[in-house]
């Protein structure tokens, strides 16, 4: 996910960095602020919010521990698996969303898609 020479459509590390520094800060609140928002897209207008999804959500967040929720940050966001797909030969299928606002679908599930041996 993040912006590289090989990955000039990624997020500039300064959104990731920030992920970092809210986890750090505020570990519920970055739970609740995720799933309240951008997570199940509950920002957009019209969205019919459920506090039960959200604080079911922000439970199974505050389950996990505070050091691998840090660290899972770099590896969701900056863990390169360009090689790894191409050498995949078998038949995959790949899903994603169209409207993931956190990950979003042209850059990840397309590209993997298309490395995909």
């Amino acid at each position: 996910m993040v912006k590289t020479a090989a990955n000039p459509g990624g997020l500039p590390i300064e959104v990731l960095d920030g992920f970092r520094q809210q986890l750090a800060a505020n570990r519920a609140q970055f739970y609740r602020d995720i799933a309240s928002g951008p997570f199940y897209s509950y920002n957009r207008p019209g969205a019919k919010v459920s506090e039960a999804v959200i604080e079911n959500w922000w439970r199974q967040g505050m389950m996990g521990g505070a050091k691998a929720h840090y660290d899972s940050i770099r590896a969701f966001s900056e863990t390169d698996f360009t090689e790894d797909l191409k050498v995949i030969a078998v038949p995959t299928l790949v899903m994603h969303g169209d409207d993931d606002q956190i990950v979003p679908i042209a850059d990840s599930a397309l590209i993997s898609a298309k490395l995909l041996g």
